[in-house]
């Protein structure tokens, strides 16, 4: 029986690139399929490497569905082991609070995740609103101070809040990608990032995962529109999942662009693990299960009393359990 590697989902079909192929061969297999998957809950996502039958008219139906090492409900996809969060630094401005949700979600679901910053050309052109915005997450003097240069070697006066938000998600131990699809640079980063892996690239819209897409991939051609000035958000220019091939053998997914996340597959006793650095002085804790509220010998509060944890990710944690809790007494 043929086996393949779902490309697409739409409208009810599947895109199956049969085992050998490559994309842009014109070898994609269209299937339906089988309803038993329905009865029993399960819903082929791309990115799973299935099973099928062919058809007399040339398309397919979708037999069997091989074990998943991972899968993600938003977007749905199912095997990827890296996120690249994409995130610009204007247009709409850099948001370290959805940053950290976005991180939040990848880490439970236990990918790997990178950080993208798009747009970093504009940065110098932007009003004051975009460092004052970003301030108030960022660390307040606590964040490593580097020069400009560490976050991009080719890109001009990197403004001091930006560098140090490139800084503290460095030192949390998450790869950081200052870039700019226009000039060029962090372009070849992040392509060298991703080759190899299956990858999916995840953030809000208008930040520029399009364009970045289009830079990274020769001939690709995503559609992408300007920011509207008046929403300060972008227009959803991406309407279904669908994997790209990358020239090492590789794949990325282009995913439609969200702004909300909610908190309905975690627990408030596991958030804290969703925040690298907690972990270490979690462990230590006087006692099991501390949320890092009030309760006596608590390590984290004590690490971010001393700096070693940034004061930007414990008020972000305390959002997240806020909303957590509220959204519980609502249902």
């Amino acid at each position: 029986m043929p086996q393949g590697l779902i490309v697409k989902a739409l409208s009810g079909y599947y895109y199956v690139l049969p085992e050998g192929s490559r994309l842009g061969s014109d070898s994609l297999v269209q299937c339906r399929a089988r309803g038993v998957f329905k009865k029993r809950g399960i819903s082929p996502l791309v990115g799973d490497r299935v099973k099928y039958e062919t058809t007399e008219n040339g398309e397919g139906t979708v037999t069997e569905i091989d074990p998943r090492t991972s899968e993600m409900i938003r977007p749905p996809i199912a095997n990827v082991d890296t996120a690249m969060l994409v995130f610009s630094v204007v247009e709409p401005d850099l948001n370290l609070q959805l940053l950290d949700k976005f991180l939040v979600h990848i880490e439970n679901t236990g990918l790997h995740a990178a950080i993208c910053l798009t747009k970093a050309d504009l940065v110098d052109l932007a009003d004051d609103s975009s460092e004052e915005s970003a301030a108030e997450s960022a660390e307040e003097g606590e964040a490593v101070q580097t020069t400009a240069s560490s976050a991009s070697a080719g890109l001009v006066a990197t403004p001091d809040w930006l560098t140090d938000a490139v800084e503290l998600y460095r030192k949390i131990g998450y790869p950081v990608m200052l870039t700019s699809s226009r000039q060029g640079e962090g372009v070849d980063q992040v392509a060298e990032y991703l080759d190899g892996k299956i990858s999916v690239f995840a953030g809000q819209s208008g930040v520029g995962k399009s364009s970045m897409l289009n830079a990274i991939v020769a001939g690709l051609d995503l559609q992408t529109n300007e920011i509207s000035h008046r929403l300060g958000r972008g227009k959803h220019t991406t309407r279904h999942v669908e994997l790209i091939s990358l020239a090492k053998g590789g794949y990325v997914a282009d995913t439609p662009g969200f702004s909300q996340l909610d908190f309905v597959e975690l627990e408030a006793e596991d958030l804290g693990s969703c925040f690298r650095e907690f972990q270490s002085y979690a462990e230590t804790c006087k006692f099991r299960g501390c949320l890092h509220l009030h309760e006596p010998g608590c390590k984290v509060r004590d690490a971010v009393e001393q700096g070693e944890i940034a004061a930007s990710r414990y008020e972000h944690y305390l959002q997240f359990l806020q909303e957590m809790k509220e959204k519980k007494r609502r249902y």
